[in-house]
């Protein structure tokens, strides 16, 4: 097996169980841990009887961390990033150490493993592959509602904590009252939970049972104002060759079964 500097280990976001055995083999390989919390890193650590030593690096001392996780690596040593639950750098601490390391030459690699994202959306059915990852939400309500209006044609993926959940989708109803929304808590632990529906009957859902863990939701994108802003693309496409609006009518209906004046009058109201 290929030896790096510096390894970047996801850790379970619940269950124990899934660990990788890559995983395990690596954190008791390496010389050192940096770890987000080290309290929780050592139940990890002791459960599977892995005693190498852990020093903290999360957000608030990432910059102080680099001289000295540079000085163990010049001197020839391993390490391992680990965040206290799931991927580093997904939403966790990490990337102003991968920045300085690559800078400095030091060769990084990343295993596989356990992320929130993924544990949700490979347990909901899309109509395709494409989403957005935005981390968490913004923080003020103008902020949250922008940013839901403006995510209409794609389906939108954040985190969200179990004090705000409630408020964000309320937001989220503001803007869109008719959407539909996944959401996942206390993924891969005994009282996993995933909801599909509509925005409100989630609502009326959470209100009725005590949030508990970290949240993952997907917003659904608008199915039907994808396919408007696709239609009025073609119909766009066959002006400029020159096409008049009945005859584009014509040509679009014959060809995707749409209904003939639903395009003529889009078809006038777009007129170049």
């Amino acid at each position: 097996m290929k030896e790096y500097d510096f390894y970047i280990v996801p850790t379970p976001i619940g269950n124990l169980g899934d660990i990788t055995l890559r995983a395990i083999e690596t954190l008791k390989r390496v010389d050192l841990i940096a770890c987000e919390d080290s309290r929780v890193t050592q139940k990890l650590l002791n459960h599977f009887d892995i005693k190498t030593k852990c020093v903290s690096y999360h957000k608030y001392n990432e910059k102080e961390r680099i001289n000295q996780i540079l000085e163990v690596l010049q001197a020839g040593k391993k390490m391992a990033l680990v965040s206290d639950a799931g991927t580093p750098l997904i939403c966790d601490p990490g990337c102003v150490i991968v920045k300085e390391l690559r800078n400095h030459g030091f060769s990084i690699t990343a295993l596989p493993g356990a992320n929130a994202v993924i544990t949700l959306l490979s347990q909901v059915s899309r109509e395709d592959e494409e989403f957005k990852f935005i981390g968490f939400l913004p923080k003020t309500q103008v902020k949250i509602e922008e940013t839901i209006a403006n995510s209409k044609t794609e389906n939108l993926v954040f985190y969200e904590s179990p004090n705000r959940i409630l408020n964000t989708l309320e937001a989220i109803k503001k803007i869109r009252p008719n959407v539909t929304i996944a959401i996942g808590r206390e993924l891969t632990k005994i009282h996993e939970e995933i909801l599909v529906d509509k925005i409100e009957k989630i609502i009326d859902h959470l209100n009725q049972n005590v949030s508990k863990g970290e949240f993952v939701v997907m917003i659904f994108k608008d199915e039907n104002l994808s396919e408007d802003i696709e239609l009025g693309n073609k119909i766009k496409a066959l002006q400029h060759k020159g096409f008049s609006a009945k005859d584009i009518s014509i040509i679009l209906s014959e060809l995707y079964e749409i209904n003939k004046n639903k395009i003529y009058k889009i078809a006038i109201g777009k007129q170049l």
